[in-house]
């Protein structure tokens, strides 16, 4: 985490690896829909795929708690409602 207004040539660089990684993830999960459709996928396939699928939500996690620490604290008095009226969603922290 960077102190600055997110300028910085650190904070560029991790946007970049953020994008690429959640990039990724999206394609990956593409061909998944792909493989589970092809009756002829073998179990190693299946089993790479979900090795594939557990790297990438890693790094999805890791892309949601480090733009969740970016953002502003909710103030106690806040309300929980978004602008249509739907509940929001806490940060969990999975420890």
């Amino acid at each position: 985490m960077t102190d600055d207004d997110g300028n910085s040539r650190l904070s560029r660089l991790a946007d970049e690896t953020e994008a690429v990684q959640l990039k990724a993830g999206a394609e990956l999960l593409g061909l998944t829909s792909e493989m589970l459709s092809d009756h002829k996928v073998s179990a190693r396939e299946l089993r790479f795929l979900v090795k594939c699928l557990s790297g990438a939500l890693r790094d999805a996690l890791r892309v949601a708690e480090s733009r969740g620490g970016r953002l502003p604290r909710r103030a106690d008095s806040e309300s929980l409602d978004g602008p249509d009226g739907d509940l929001k969603r806490e940060k969990e922290t999975y420890e």
